[in-house]
């Protein structure tokens, strides 16, 4: 398949499993897809991968496959089993923002490490940048906004509540990680 067809088959996808139910959360998709967009000078020939890795990092939340309540194994699963989607995109949506964390918190870790191995850590940054600087809504943010914003709306006791606490602070080093790449990006042009 090629990498154009990947990326129209994941934005297709995405908006078939999301738009309807989830109108927000699809939103929110696109805006994160957009932020991949943004990034394409530092990602070079993984550019259609991440953005077809962003449009689609949320799926798991779609009622129609949601089987754990841990959106980042159910989407990944999904993928990987009923779609048959390109492994490196499947490896990135089930590790999505820190998700092995909070795969913690819900007692999946040992499985999550178990099926699905990390991809590479430029790529795994350059995801939870897009997924963290991006509102609900699809609108740019700050990560630190962006965190608060989560906090607020799960609360600060529960399972993603105590999850993105504990993950902020590789949350904001990755976003910068990612920023200080851009900027290295642009001195050399």
């Amino acid at each position: 398949m090629a990498t154009m067809d990947l990326t129209a088959r994941a934005y297709s996808l995405a908006e078939n499993l999301l738009a309807e139910p989830l109108p927000r959360r699809w939103s929110h998709s696109l805006g994160v897809a957009d932020r991949a967009r943004y990034l394409r000078p530092i990602l070079g020939r993984d550019a259609e991968l991440m953005e077809a890795a962003a449009v689609l990092h949320d799926v798991g939340y779609s009622p129609s496959i949601a089987a754990t309540g841990f959106h980042p194994l159910d989407g990944a699963r999904f993928l990987r089993d009923q779609e048959g989607m390109a492994d490196r995109v499947v490896r990135l949506v089930a590790h999505h923002s820190c998700a092995l964390l909070e795969a913690e918190e819900r007692g999946l870790r040992e499985e999550l490490e178990a099926e699905f191995p990390l991809e590479h850590p430029h790529l795994v940054d350059a995801l939870i940048f897009c997924d963290m600087t991006t509102t609900p809504d699809g609108v740019p943010t700050a990560s630190r906004d962006r965190i608060a914003e989560i906090v607020a709306r799960y609360g600060p006791d529960t399972i993603v509540g105590r999850f993105i606490q504990r993950a902020a602070p590789e949350i904001h080093a990755a976003v910068q990680r990612v920023k200080d790449r851009l900027i290295a990006a642009q001195g050399a042009i």
